[in-house]
C-alpha cells in the first residue's frame, strides 16, 4: 500500500494499491476503524485480483470531502522536519539508549 504514487511508479513494485491520503496515513484516518477496516478489504481484494506484474491499482477514497488542500499544504517545499546535524542525533540516540537503559 502506497500514498506516494511517483515513488511507488519509481521503483516499479509488483503490485502495489495507491490511497491518495497524507503520507503516514493509508489505511486511513486515525480513530476510524471502519475506514480502515474498508481500506484494508479494498487492498486485499486488489492484491489478489492484480494479474500484470507492475499494476497499481488506485482505490477510490478521498481525504476531505470537503477540503483538498492537505495536498498543496502537506507537500510544500520544507514540509518534512529539519534533520539533525551528526552531533545533535548522537544525543539524541544516546539519550534514547539511556532511557532503555534504566528499564
Amino acid at each position: 500500500m502506497t500514498s506516494a504514487l511517483d515513488i511507488t511508479q519509481a521503483v516499479k513494485p509488483p503490485r502495489a494499491v495507491f490511497v491518495n491520503f497524507p503520507l503516514g496515513h493509508q489505511t486511513g484516518k486515525p480513530d476510524d476503524p471502519a475506514l480502515q477496516r474498508s481500506i484494508l478489504r479494498d487492498a486485499l481484494a486488489a492484491f489478489e485480483s492484480i494479474e500484470a506484474p507492475g499494476t497499481i491499482v488506485e482505490l477510490p477514497y478521498v481525504w476531505d470531502q470537503a477540503d483538498n488542500s492537505w495536498e498543496e499544504r502537506d507537500y510544500r517545499p520544507g514540509f518534512m522536519p529539519r534533520r539533525p546535524g551528526r552531533e545533535e542525533a548522537d544525543r539524541i540516540e544516546a539519550e534514547r539508549r539511556a532511557r532503555f537503559a534504566r528499564v
